[in-house]
């Protein structure tokens, strides 16, 4: 492992991280699904049950889990978009370097007397792409300062009780129905086995 990496390497080690990140936080967005889904079901049970308590301190968590997703949603939403704009800007950048060697290797070729100007053009030009690498990895900073910030200014209802106490009921009709569903092939399985041996007694 060389001391002093490239400024190639270090893009990719960035672009790695940056991708370690995007895989973290929509790990995190699937892992709040799962808890929503097991916080209705134990709500449920709450219900069935009659514990009240219960089901106000589920339905609480119901809500916070609702909040913590949607800020994650909105991160992953601000990286991808810096993403994108570090992409274009390293797009620039190797229009620039390859615009840069060839107006030096077409001056060499034809012997332009004015070579040394528009190697000083050029050298401004790659200078100010490699400021906007730096301005790039500040910016990615201030979005997740920003994010941070954003975070801890949630407001609390984020998601009422109504919509919680909502979301707890259509996951009980959706799982009758089902159980529903399921009967009625048992029973139609059922008549056409019985069906099939009064024909066979016949």
């Amino acid at each position: 492992m060389s001391l002093f990496k490239s400024a190639e390497e270090r893009r990719i080690e960035r672009d790695i991280k940056i991708r370690q990140g995007i895989r973290r936080i929509e790990k995190a967005i699937a892992e709040q699904g799962k808890f929503t889904d097991e916080f209705v079901k134990n709500a449920r049970r709450a219900k069935e049950i009659g514990d009240n308590g219960q089901y106000v301190f589920i339905r609480n968590s119901l809500k916070k889990t609702a909040t913590i997703k949607k800020m994650l949603e909105r991160q992953l939403l601000a990286v991808k978009n810096a993403l994108l704009i570090k992409r274009q800007a390293e797009a620039s950048s190797d229009f620039v370097s390859a615009m840069s060697t060839m107006a030096a290797e077409i001056s060499r070729m034809y012997g332009e007397t004015d070579l040394a100007k528009t190697q000083l053009e050029w050298e401004k030009a790659m200078a100010q792409s490699q400021s906007m690498e730096e301005r790039m990895s500040m910016f990615l900073e201030t979005v997740e300062d920003i994010a941070a910030s954003d975070t801890a200014g949630v407001p609390a209802e984020v998601v009422t009780d109504q919509e919680i106490d909502a979301l707890i009921e259509a996951e009980g009709q959706a799982e009758h129905a089902k159980d529903m569903d399921e009967l009625d092939s048992l029973r139609a399985e059922l008549n056409a086995v019985k069906n099939a041996g009064q024909k066979e007694s016949k």
